[in-house]
């Protein structure tokens, strides 16, 4: 749990004695080793206002590489776990670009400043009167109001919308269980053009959803999805996968591209597709557009001839049916002293195997432990390498 922010100290914190203050901790080091040494300098000059200080200033340490300028955001610990990626935001904002838009979870902001000089128009609500108090500073161009996200309050805007997924940093994956319950706000803006962000591993085709569903990964790890209502989508599209690079740069793939891909051996590499692509169901129509196919078609993994510009592949070096003896022998043989384990669909805990496998060669390789049919098979492949 972080600490409990109040309105007193966002007052304080907004105040050119808060700003100095926090410059003045900043200066610190405020590491595991001078941790107390230093809590107690702040507790000497700050007083009661020590644990607003350090905790802004640590949270805005921890916001580095993920919101702009995050030297200048007020922040709670639940709210910079959820906010919103910078280069992720402004994707999003593109989207609705020359719109007025209604963003009724704001929080602190993180979608706020990126719709600013996007969007014609940037309203923001919530609730909690901390977090729109931080708001308020931390997007001034917007119009920050406190109000339930259930009602709405607004007209002729794109509504934007971010249910709580968490709560004392711990994550909630029941769809009714967040807050507000997805259900529920699905309902209440029924019929209006409507963006909802939600956890990557939402089950989809469980919804009453009639849109898109994007499944979005930033820097190779996937981050959300994104419920786009009919009015915002691309006509035919119901799945799109986006996947973008640190700098925001990437790409897009969508279920209106075609997915016919062959029934082929396996080729010289193993292709692992991005996992905003898996989490889209677009494998195949990711193997079309390179020309790659399925080793088996229940699972993520692509193989061919070529490696996608930019994506990571295997060279296959050798294939056998999988027994932890035969891939253990295989190993030694080719005097590997270093394996990256790479699984899906045989039921292998890597971190279980690897030591069993008993290595003590020089060469660094990869395993793709999957299964063709119903045979579980080992891939032994060159360390893995991007093209």
């Amino acid at each position: 749990m972080g600490y409990d922010f109040t309105t007193e100290d966002v007052r304080y914190l907004r105040s050119s004695d808060g700003a100095a203050a926090l410059a003045e901790v900043d200066q610190l080091e405020l590491s595991t080793r001078t941790h107390l040494a230093d809590i107690g300098r702040v507790r000497t000059r700050f007083g009661d206002r020590s644990g607003a200080l350090v905790e802004t200033v640590l949270l805005r340490r921890r916001a580095v590489g993920k919101l702009d300028e995050p030297a200048h955001w007020l922040l709670t610990d639940d709210a910079l776990q959820q906010a919103t990626p910078t280069v992720v935001a402004r994707r999003r904002a593109r989207r609705v670009a020359g719109r007025a838009v209604h963003d009724v979870t704001c929080s602190v902001g993180a979608e706020l400043s990126a719709l600013v000089g996007v969007a014609s128009d940037v309203l923001g609500s919530d609730l909690d009167p901390v977090r729109l108090a931080m708001a308020a500073r931390n997007v001034p161009a917007a119009t920050v109001l406190r109000a339930d996200a259930l009602v709405p309050v607004s007209r002729d805007t794109v509504v934007l919308a971010d249910p709580a997924r968490r709560a004392g940093g711990k994550r909630r994956h029941d769809p009714s269980a967040l807050q507000p319950p997805l259900p529920d706000l699905l309902e209440a803006y029924r019929g209006r053009d409507l963006s909802v962000k939600c956890a990557p591993g939402l089950d989809y085709d469980a919804l009453d959803w009639d849109g898109e569903v994007e499944v979005v990964s930033l820097a190779g790890g996937v981050r959300e999805a994104c419920l786009w209502s009919p009015g915002l989508a691309e006509p035919g599209v119901r799945r799109r996968a986006t996947v973008l690079a640190a700098d925001g740069t990437g790409w897009e793939i969508t279920d209106a591209e075609p997915d016919d891909i062959p029934e082929r051996e396996p080729g010289e590499w193993i292709v692992d597709p991005d996992g905003a692509v898996v989490r889209a169901g677009l494998v195949r129509h990711y193997g079309a557009r390179h020309g790659l196919w399925q080793l088996d078609p229940r699972i993520a993994y692509l193989t061919g001839d070529a490696v996608p510009a930019g994506m990571r592949g295997f060279r296959i070096i050798e294939q056998l049916k999988y027994t932890e003896k035969a891939l253990r022998q295989e190993l030694a043989r080719l005097d590997c002293g270093v394996v990256e384990i790479l699984v899906r669909g045989v039921d292998v805990d890597p971190a279980v195997l690897r030591p069993r496998l008993k290595l003590r060669g020089s060469v660094s390789l990869s395993v793709v432990l999957t299964r063709i049919g119903r045979t579980p098979v080992a891939f032994v492949c060159a360390a893995g390498a991007r093209d």
